[in-house]
């Protein structure tokens, strides 16, 4: 049996990992879809990712201060990608999108105070989890100008906000990514908890979650650089 929960320390390991990958996400994903043609949906579509993520890492370690962690190092990874690209921390493309990390995990957290836990762990509660949360975060994140001093972007030729415009795409695809987070999220707290793993022995596994950081890391890098 797996007895990966044994050491205190990895006990963080999968919620690090989870906050590079949502770092990654935002510096390479954002990258991409800001380069095609739904480059105005990119936002509604990192929300989701970042539902993905904070779910995952909440129903894992069912700890909403994880989710703090989760957010620092996202953030982390996003002021070393303003470092990378010499950007000043206020800069539209590094400042926005960290209110934006703070108004997501804010309303996840305020969800998961307000909404009943046994509601929260059936699928469609997942998924309502998702959607108030995405629908809180992209009517806050107008906001950001007064915080950032830099107004969200708008919808060409209009002064509508692109989060508001869009927002029907991301409360949709939050539902499902927050659906998925919940489902993967209780699947790693089985695998990594020796009372209920069900795999066999293996070293590499904690490995594997431990160096994710270091490859996420490596990863903006060669993007940034290359």
């Amino acid at each position: 049996m797996i007895k990966l929960m044994q050491d205190g320390k990895f006990k963080w390991s999968p919620i690090l990992a989870l906050g590079s990958l949502w770092g990654l996400s935002e510096a390479a994903g954002g990258m991409f879809l800001r380069g095609v043609c739904a480059r105005f949906i990119s936002g509604s579509v990192l929300t989701g990712m970042a539902i993905f993520f904070m779910a995952t890492a909440f129903f894992y370690s069912r700890k909403k201060s994880n989710l703090l962690v989760l957010l620092l190092f996202a953030i982390g990874f996003k002021l070393l990608d303003a470092l990378l690209l010499k950007l000043p921390v206020l800069h539209g493309a590094i400042g926005n999108p960290i209110f934006g990390f703070y108004t997501e995990a804010f309303a996840f957290i305020a969800m998961l105070w307000i909404l009943k836990p046994d509601f929260t762990e059936k699928p469609f509660g997942a998924a309502v989890l998702g959607a108030i949360t995405a629908l809180v975060a992209v009517n806050l994140f107008p906001l950001v100008r007064f915080f950032t001093g830099i107004p969200a972007c708008v919808v060409p030729g209009t002064q509508y906000p692109l989060s508001l415009y869009y927002a029907p795409i991301a409360i949709g695809f939050s539902a499902f990514s927050s659906f998925l987070g919940m489902t993967l999220g209780k699947r790693m707290s089985r695998v990594t908890d020796p009372a209920l793993a069900r795999i066999p022995d293996s070293r590499l596994a904690p490995i594997f979650i431990r160096a994710i950081p270091l490859f996420c890391l490596a990863l903006i890098l060669l993007i940034r650089l290359a």
